[in-house]
């Protein structure tokens, strides 16, 4: 058990891809994490991936020097705070995540085939409905990218 700033005791959770499936509706070929910790339900978390020769999209981004797009990159981190948000609102069975926005995206480094690669979200801030986070991305010790991103849960 850990100790949060405001004395609330929480054990960190590290979700399986079953899990994860559970929390987002995402689905092959367009589910980017592997696994998921949740650190503080709502706000913290780091998923991870390891980004696969066969992946779909190195075909054409770019042929003979395949790299990880960007988009999905930031679409990985997206699908990270999508779950830890999930996790913590998990009571409420037909809600969907939907990412609305993204600032301040960077790629320093590309990210290759056969890759392994750390996603890590910490929450910014909510209004209403509306969650903002930053996110970053890692390979070894290496932030490779990050992006300020806000997605808004609805309700069924």
């Amino acid at each position: 058990m850990e100790k949060r700033s405001n004395h609330e005791y929480y054990k960190k959770m590290k979700l399986n891809i079953h899990e994860i499936k559970e929390l987002i509706p995402h689905r092959d070929p367009f589910l980017f994490i592997d696994t998921c910790e949740i650190i503080i339900p709502g706000e913290h978390g780091r998923s991870q991936k390891t980004f696969s020769e066969d992946e779909y999209f190195f075909k054409g981004h770019f042929p003979g020097s395949p790299i990880v797009p960007g988009v999905i990159i930031v679409e990985a981190m997206a699908q990270t705070a999508g779950v830890v948000v999930s996790y913590k609102l998990r009571e409420f069975k037909d809600k969907s995540v939907l990412f609305m926005s993204v600032n301040k995206a960077k790629f320093r480094k590309p990210i290759l085939p056969n890759e392994d690669v750390l996603f890590e979200v910490k929450f910014i801030n909510r209004v209403r409905d509306v969650y903002k986070f930053w996110g970053s991305c890692f390979k070894g010790d290496t932030k490779v990218s990050e992006a300020e991103f806000s997605a808004m849960i609805t309700y069924k």
